[in-house]
Parts: C-alpha cells; sequence; structure tokens
C-alpha cells in the first residue's frame, strides 16, 4: 500500500512538472518599453456620443414625467385621458395663437362642471412615470382663469389607480402666471399616471403642465435624472458629443436642429417631432418629440459638470441623405453660417455680446470655453465638400482658434469614404470623422487600421463605434460579450495610435428598455432602474484608465494585434507615475504571459489588475442582472521587472504598475 501510495505521489509530481513546464513552455513574452515615453494622449481620448434617439432626452435623462406638456405634439391631446366620473361634465379645446406665440402656439382651454362627481384629467407619462417613494416631487403649470378662482387637485396614481401623493393649488386671475406646487410620495411606484382634478364649476387655460423629481442631478430644478447623469460621469469623459448624430441633420431641413430654438426660457423652447419618430416601421414611435427643455445651454452645462469637452455638431445646409436629402443652395447658406458664429459666441463670448448676454441669463456668466465644432454629421459627396469649403473659409477666418470636425461618410470604407477621404486630405482639414457599425470579427480584424495612417495628415475621431452581432437593429442584436470584448481589442490600436487617433466615442449612448429604435446601446434604463452593458465596462477601463503618453508594447519585436490572439496597448501616466497595460485575450482558453516593463527607473512589487470577463459570448447585463459582467480588483506582485500571469479565456485586463 505504501509503495502504491509513492507511486501515486510521484506520478502526481511528475504530472504537476509536466504541465508547469508546458505552461511556461506557452506563456508568451510581453515587453513593455517605459523608459521611452511616446506622443502624448489627448484629454479627449476617451469620450461620449449623446443623441435623443432610444428616448434618451425626453423621457430619459430629462427628468420631465409628463409627456406632452405643452400640448404641442401632431395630435395635441396625445398622452392625456379624460378620466371623469359620476356625472361631471368637461371639455378641452386646444387654442392656437401661432401668430402671437408662434414659438409654444397651443394651450387648453379647459372647462368643466363637476358640482356632481369628478372632472379629471390624466397624463401617462413617458411609457409611465417612474416614482419613488419619500422623493418630493414639483408640479407646475402656466395658468389663467377668465372668471372666479379655480381649485386644481393633483395627485399621482399607481398602477391600480391609487393615490400614492398629492396636492391642490389655486389659480386665479386672467393673466398669464406660472403656478407650483410640491408634494411627498408615498410609495415607489415604476407605472405611476399624474391626476388633474377640477372641483366645482369653471374654466382654465393651461400650459406647460409640468412635474419633475426634487432629486436631479445636482438637484437643479427642471434638471437631469441623476442616476443617469452618474454613469457618464463614472466614465470620466474627454468630450462629450452633442445632439448627434441624425438629429443634427434631420429628415428635411425644416426638421433639423436648431440650437438658438432650444435655448432661453423653457416654455418658450419650439418643439419638433423627434426624427427618430417614423425611421423605422417595426419600431414606430409616434410620440416621440422633442420639447428641448434639454438644450443647448444644458449641454454645456452637463460638460462642465462631468468634466467633458464640449462638442457641438451644427448643420451645415443638409438634410439627412439617407432621408429627404435636401439641400441649401450653395448662395443661401448665411443663415447656417450665421448660426455657427453665434454659437462660438454663445458659449465663449462676452456677457457683452448678443448670445453672451443670454448664456449669462441663463445662469453662466463665464464662457464654457469651446475649443471644438463639428460641421455637419455624416454628409458624403461633392455638396457636402461644397458646403464644408464655405463653411471651413468663414469659421477658420474669424474664430481660427475652433478646431472643425469633418465627415467621412456613414462606412469606414467603399466609394463614399474613397471619395472623401482623399477630399478632406487635400482641404487640410483639422479632424476626419469616421463611423464604423460592424460584426464584432471587422473589430478583431482592423485592430490595426491606423498603424499606417499618414502621421502629417488631419487627426482621426472614431466618432461612431460598436459591435453589431446581426445586421438589422432589432433585439437580436445585443450588447453581449461577443462585441464588447471585439470592441477593447479595437480600442487597444485606438490607443496604440494616440498621436493621430484624438479622440473616440462608443454610439449610441443611451437606450429606453421599452422605447428604443436603435441597438446595440451603451447603457440602458426603465423609469427607475437603469444599467451599464458590457461594453460600458470596457469604455469605463479604458476612459479611467488613459494616461498621458503613449509606449510601446511589444511580443517578439512586433505591436500585439491579433498574434496568439492577444491584443495589447501601453501608457504611461505621468501624473500618478505608473505604467499602464491592457491586455485583451480573445482565446477561448486562458493565457500565461510574461510582462517584462523596461527602462523604468524601479518598479515597484506591487500592482492592480482589473479583470473583465465573462464564461459566455452571448452573456449579457440587464435590469435585473445589471453587474452580471463587471471588472474585478486583484493585487499582483512583479519579481523584478517581470509579472508573469495568466489571462484568462475572452477576457479584458488592466495592468497598473509603478515605475518610479
Amino acid at each position: 500500500m505504501r509503495i502504491l501510495q509513492f507511486c501515486r505521489r510521484s506520478f502526481l509530481l511528475v504530472a504537476a512538472i509536466l504541465v508547469y513546464q508546458q505552461s511556461e513552455a506557452q506563456s508568451i513574452a510581453l515587453t513593455v518599453d517605459a523608459g521611452k515615453p511616446g506622443a502624448p494622449i489627448q484629454s479627449t481620448m476617451w469620450g461620449i456620443f449623446f443623441e435623443d434617439i432610444n428616448f434618451a432626452a425626453d423621457g430619459g435623462i430629462y427628468a420631465e414625467l409628463v409627456k406632452n406638456r405643452s400640448f404641442e405634439f401632431d395630435e395635441p391631446l396625445m398622452g392625456w385621458e379624460d378620466a371623469s366620473q359620476g356625472g361631471a361634465k368637461g371639455a378641452v379645446l386646444i387654442t392656437n395663437e401661432s401668430a402671437t406665440r408662434p414659438a409654444n402656439p397651443r394651450y387648453a382651454h379647459i372647462a368643466w362642471n363637476a358640482e356632481q362627481g369628478l372632472y379629471t384629467l390624466i397624463n401617462e407619462g413617458f411609457k409611465g412615470m417612474g416614482i419613488r417613494k419619500d422623493i418630493r416631487y414639483n408640479f407646475s403649470v402656466w395658468a389663467r382663469t377668465p372668471n372666479e378662482a379655480v381649485k386644481l387637485k393633483i395627485e399621482l396614481l399607481n398602477a391600480n389607480g391609487t393615490a400614492i401623493g398629492g396636492t391642490t393649488l389655486s389659480v386665479a386671475g386672467n393673466d398669464w402666471k406660472k403656478y407650483t406646487a410640491s408634494f411627498t410620495a408615498t410609495a415607489t411606484e415604476a407605472k405611476a399616471k399624474l391626476r388633474i382634478t377640477f372641483e366645482g364649476k369653471g374654466a382654465v387655460d393651461a400650459d406647460m403642465i409640468s412635474l419633475f423629481p426634487n432629486d436631479t442631478w445636482k438637484n437643479r430644478p427642471g434638471g437631469l435624472r441623476a442616476d443617469l447623469v452618474q454613469w457618464l460621469a463614472d466614465l470620466k469623459p474627454g468630450f462629450i458629443r452633442f445632439p448627434g448624430g441624425c438629429i443634427v441633420e434631420g429628415r428635411d431641413l425644416t426638421n433639423r436642429y436648431q440650437w438658438k430654438k432650444t435655448v432661453g426660457n423653457v416654455e418658450d423652447r419650439e418643439l419638433i417631432i423627434n426624427r427618430w419618430n417614423t425611421e423605422f416601421k417595426h419600431r414606430s414611435a409616434p410620440d416621440y418629440f422633442q420639447s428641448f427643455g434639454l438644450g443647448f445651454f444644458e449641454y454645456f452645462q452637463l460638460a462642465e459638470d462631468i468634466g467633458a469637452e464640449p462638442l457641438p455638431i451644427i448643420n451645415c445646409g443638409m438634410a439627412c441623405q439617407f432621408n429627404s436629402s435636401e439641400v441649401v443652395p450653395l448662395d443661401q447658406l448665411d443663415p447656417y453660417l450665421q448660426d455657427a458664429l453665434d454659437l462660438i459666441e454663445f458659449a465663449n463670448g462676452s456677457t457683452d455680446t448678443q448670445w453672451g448676454k443670454l448664456r449669462a441669463s441663463m445662469g453662466h456668466p463665464a464662457p464654457f470655453n469651446m475649443k471644438m465644432m463639428g460641421v455637419g454629421n455624416e454628409q458624403w459627396g461633392e455638396q457636402y465638400i461644397d458646403r464644408l469649403k464655405v463653411f471651413t473659409k468663414v469659421l477658420k477666418e474669424k474664430h481660427p482658434e475652433i478646431k472643425l470636425i469633418t465627415s467621412v461618410g456613414p462606412f469606414s470604407g467603399g466609394e463614399l469614404f474613397d471619395y472623401l477621404n482623399p477630399e478632406l486630405r487635400s482641404m487640410h482639414v483639422d479632424f476626419i470623422d469616421e463611423h464604423y457599425y460592424r460584426a464584432p470579427e471587422w473589430f478583431l480584424k482592423n485592430a490595426n487600421r491606423y498603424d499606417k495612417y499618414d502621421r502629417s495628415g488631419p487627426k482621426i475621431f472614431a466618432g461612431e463605434y460598436a459591435g453589431h452581432t446581426e445586421r438589422k437593429v432589432q433585439p437580436e442584436n445585443k450588447n453581449n460579450w461577443e462585441s464588447a470584448l471585439a470592441e477593447a481589442a479595437f480600442m487597444t490600436g485606438l490607443e496604440r495610435n494616440a498621436d493621430i487617433v484624438y479622440m473616440a466615442s462608443y454610439a449610441p449612448l443611451f437606450a429606453h428598455v421599452e422605447g428604443w429604435q436603435w441597438t446595440p446601446d451603451l447603457i440602458w434604463f426603465d423609469n427607475l432602474r437603469s444599467f451599464g452593458t458590457p461594453n460600458y465596462y470596457v469604455q469605463k477601463l479604458f476612459s479611467t484608465n488613459k494616461g498621458t503618453n503613449i509606449l510601446s508594447v511589444t511580443s517578439a519585436n512586433e505591436a500585439l494585434s491579433g498574434k496568439n490572439g492577444l491584443y495589447a496597448s501601453a501608457v504611461l501616466d505621468g501624473t500618478t507615475k505608473e505604467v499602464i497595460i491592457k491586455v485583451v485575450n480573445t482565446n477561448e482558453k486562458e493565457t500565461a504571459v510574461d510582462i517584462l516593463v523596461s527602462g523604468a527607473k524601479k518598479a515597484s512589487a506591487a500592482g492592480i489588475l482589473s479583470v473583465l470577463k465573462s464564461a459566455g459570448a452571448e452573456d449579457i447585463n440587464t435590469l435585473d442582472d445589471p453587474f452580471h459582467i463587471k471588472p474585478v480588483e486583484q493585487s499582483i506582485s512583479l519579481k523584478g521587472k517581470k509579472l508573469q500571469t495568466v489571462l484568462p479565456a475572452a477576457s479584458v485586463s488592466v495592468i497598473r504598475l509603478k515605475a518610479l
């Protein structure tokens, strides 16, 4: 028996030695040269792209709970319901005063007789209203009454129709006035509704009927939904691009984005239909409009709040070329050019100027210090080049300090790209904006896309990208681990080429789980909850580990861009004196690596390893399981200047090492 036990122990020992030797033989050597910091990494390297798609603004980050608050939808009473009972009589008459109120012409004239029963109007909100227990809610309405004072009862109802908080207010006088009232919710409800009960007998004119939670971002009245902004702040983005996207262009020029109509008093901002309202027949959203409560002032303010550079995109006289393809004649571009010049004044001008004064009146006397602007979104063809030349000439003459972002079309290659790319380079533009919505395999194969780009040419803005697991915009096109892993591999190539790639942003940013038009998206939410996708955590690993300078990372003297299934980039953080190494293992099995940090004066024996991984390519995060895939940190140790570690299968690893 003892001989048998000894033999077994000997066999296990030999097997262990063989496994160790095998793992040693298969270990892949990586060398990071910390002694030769390369090109600086721009503070704008990793940013965010915001567009009002998927109910991202109204019904999303803009915390207004009332849908169609100003009765300006194509169907003026969409979102509103007469829920009277007990014999009460009443009617709503929509009055249109476009001659005297062109920005907000409609209001509701409500007359009732509720001496018996209850005359009530209910607003359904955006897929319902997300209400939290013990949170205070602020109701407001612009109103007047031609007769005696009238009393309104304001209530929130849960999904069963039971009141979960409310208050009353009185309207008196025949002059328009803003009335306000607040109350605290007594229960949490994801599908609440707002009920207004009109007591007795009377009439009232009402407009801008509004309800906001008190706990908005930074507790600003009429502000933004705090949990959604926090997801953005946690990314520590270098820039925020706004307002889109195809939103900039509009399906036609009448419905293009006009920034001047989105600033000033909220009640004076002109609502328009959202271009994603009917873009996809299988995801039609007839109740999707833009109230512009989230307008250009709020975008600039948001950028400042989260420490990001503002990057507004302006219309260049072209509607969406996938839709109407309307263009403004070249000799009629002056209003569009003036909008661009006035935007610079609004963002940066003195309070003595017209638009700087407006900015100050909105609560921000100091300039927003805007440094860049996009001319057009995904425009293409000769018509874009012709208009871009006009914009470039005027803007560069009057504001040479503003860097201009230019479009190379909607695709990463092909006829449109091949025409625009040399044209833009011959114009010596500041930035070329490249977009890629492609399959995960494309991202893996193109991680070296910028390795041989002209270093003396324009800088690159990877303005919109996402791994699409399906070709169509449909539920099956998910934010799964396969897409996130491929994007991470591609991002190592962007970082490795940070001497010419100055900015990058995933797109789109937000999506309501019941109101989306486009998939995939970075952050998903319902009326109460939200979660970051695996793709979000990939973005966060890169953006919060940006560094200050590129470092060389090689294997067998070659950049690691797919060899042995590995992708890698490295940076130096000159502020913290750390070397940061990002390695993406796309293999189905774990991979042993030996990482040598050469050129460092003295590498610390301890470091931090952050790993993002998942067992299945189809794995996702959800509202009910929001952290199924998230980074996990652990301590690591070096032997001298070498780190020996094993990269998990299908993983993204970020290694931070002190290099004093």
